[in-house]
């Protein structure tokens, strides 16, 4: 998803152009001058910046100065009230892309938009394809709409058409087999099959024969010859989740698999041939089983062609609220309940819970919850938390009571101006996504803005 810096003293066209360019399906970060535009070209590469040219302590063509030294390959447009040939000289010398008056068609900017983020390399196709997934917060069987689950959708979709093996990086319950999944189903492969099979969960002479098959009087027990997982996935996928575990024998044998597309049957004598693509799967460390000796090395650059990063749910937490409602729709119609949604304080105990098993914990948290609840809605004494888990939650609501009391409304208003602050820190100062990670509408946070006189 292409990142575009708004930068404007005149709040009306800051949050105009920031509304506009959300609908068309860029990320956009606001500041309300150059200064501060260029403190955030500091922390952060943006594809595009759109400033004004007029403005306080740092104007527009100081900025495109000071941009240009950060961050060269940053596309810049200029937007003014005060146009003229002189300044549209020294704009484009110093670097601009364009430059465009305020008074400027809608259309117009959109199309000057594309335009320079196509020259830096960012096509729209994939804009519009995180637009869409953005309303529809899901992509194949993966649930979420945050900024690190649709890089992850959008890398999928670049890498689906393709033949390069991936390797599929993260935690414990992050849904790495799902990632394979949607590779498979967005592929030309996707009518054939799709195989999966934990290479840590089989002992290794029984893993062999899995993916490679025997012949009929190879060992005891082998009466008849029998296809391996590799045979199976012909033309298709194959999923080899904890590839970490795979034993020194077999990686010798995969990595023949992935060189020459061709192997042995246990007991054969002839080579068979195979076109598969591998998708490989590890919550461990590759990079250090490489060094100390117990994973090889050229297996894994093979293996490692394109990488996929599955974020952990703590670091995804915009996506908890989804995929709670999910599992409460799934587990209700499973166990034959009505429940609909949850309690909004059994919610900020989800919020506040770091999930060290990830989605798939939460989904076990819901199950449970679903199977143990009595009325029509998740009420908190059902959810099962681990007690060294929790954190910021009961930060925020242990406020010692001393004897003379205190006033409820100025904590509260304590509380709400910290989760407020916290919000727009995260978002680098832009309200609507401050006003997503606190999940209020645009118009509640500058109403809560102006309340607290932040």
């Amino acid at each position: 998803m292409a990142e575009i810096l708004v930068i404007d003293d005149d709040r009306g066209m800051r949050e105009f152009l920031e509304i506009m360019l959300t609908q068309e399906g860029y990320g956009v970060v606001c500041a309300n001058d150059g200064k501060q535009g260029l403190e955030l070209c500091k922390k952060h590469e943006f594809d595009l910046v759109i400033t004004d040219l007029k403005m306080p302590r740092v104007d527009g063509i100081d900025f495109l100065k000071g941009v240009k030294d950060i961050s060269p390959e940053t596309m810049v447009i200029l937007i003014t009230a005060y146009a003229s040939g002189e300044t549209a000289v020294t704009a484009m010398q110093e670097g601009a892309y364009d430059y465009v008056e305020k008074n400027f068609d809608i259309e117009d900017l959109k199309t000057v938009v594309r335009d320079a983020l196509d020259k830096k390399g960012i096509k729209r196709d994939d804009v519009l394809f995180i637009k869409g997934v953005k309303d529809a917060v899901c992509f194949g069987k993966l649930i979420g709409k945050s900024k690190e689950m649709l890089k992850v959708y959008s890398l999928i979709k670049k890498v689906a058409d393709t033949k390069a093996n991936v390797l599929v990086l993260g935690e414990s319950g992050t849904g790495k087999e799902l990632v394979a999944q949607a590779i498979h189903e967005n592929s030309p492969r996707k009518n054939k099959p799709f195989v999966v099979i934990n290479c840590g969960g089989i002992p290794e002479q029984l893993l062999e024969s899995e993916l490679f098959g025997y012949m009929k009087g190879s060992f005891t027990g082998a009466y008849a010859d029998k296809p391996g997982l590799f045979e199976i996935a012909r033309e298709g996928t194959i999923f080899l989740d904890e590839i970490g575990e795979l034993p020194t024998l077999l990686q010798v044998k995969l990595l023949r698999v992935i060189q020459e597309k061709a192997f042995r049957r246990i007991g054969g004598s002839k080579d068979i041939t195979v076109d598969v693509r591998i998708i490989a799967a590890t919550n461990q460390d590759l990079e250090r089983k490489v060094k100390d000796g117990s994973f090889r090395g050229d297996l894994y650059y093979r293996l490692n062609v394109i990488p996929v990063h599955m974020p952990p749910l703590r670091k995804r937490k915009e996506d908890i609220p989804i995929l709670t409602q999910h599992f409460i729709e799934k587990h209700s119609l499973e166990f034959g309940k009505e429940i609909k949604k949850i309690s909004s304080y059994a919610m900020e105990l989800l919020m506040g819970y770091r999930f060290p098993g990830n989605v798939r914990e939460l989904e076990n948290i819901i199950e449970r919850s679903i199977a143990l609840e009595t009325s029509n809605i998740v009420l908190p004494e059902n959810l099962v938390l681990s007690e060294t888990e929790k954190f910021h939650t009961e930060k925020i609501v242990d406020i010692d009571l001393p004897e003379e009391g205190i006033s409820l409304n100025e904590e509260m208003a304590k509380i709400e101006r910290n989760l407020i602050l916290k919000a727009l820190e995260k978002s680098n100062g832009s309200k609507s996504k401050a006003a997503e990670l606190l999940h209020v509408s645009l118009d509640s946070l500058r109403y809560r803005l102006e309340k607290l006189d932040i």
